[in-house]
């Protein structure tokens, strides 16, 4: 599975990965997803500042690229839970050095998450 090519000229790699998770919060969307799926209100609850508004649309997406599946139960009250797809397992490995680099760099090595 390939994410959708969104209009307009990619230069290298790096570029079109990042059109998938620009922005400040896909990337902790992505870092919560990888622990466990997780309902809305749970993503919402471990990324304190993202609005409700902002949360959607990237769930929106990031399941439009392929690397978030929404999964809604026929329930009541309705039940919908969000994954990560094995394409963005796969994101989440390779931003791993990423993190890393951060880690050791930007933050002194303190462990986190």
């Amino acid at each position: 599975m390939t994410t959708a090519r969104r209009p307009g000229a990619y230069v290298c790699g790096i570029d079109a990965a990042m059109d998938v998770i620009g922005g400040k919060w896909k990337v902790l969307i992505l870092w919560a997803l990888n622990q466990r799926p997780c309902r809305f209100g749970e993503l919402r609850r471990l990324l304190p500042g993202v609005s409700e508004k902002v949360l959607a649309s990237h769930l929106r997406e990031l399941e439009a690229d392929g690397v978030v599946h929404r999964e809604a139960y026929d329930e009541v009250p309705p039940h919908v839970e969000y994954s990560l797809t094995p394409l963005g397992v796969s994101l989440n490995e390779a931003l791993a050095p990423l993190g890393a680099w951060g880690r050791e760099n930007v933050l002194g090595g303190v462990p986190t998450h």
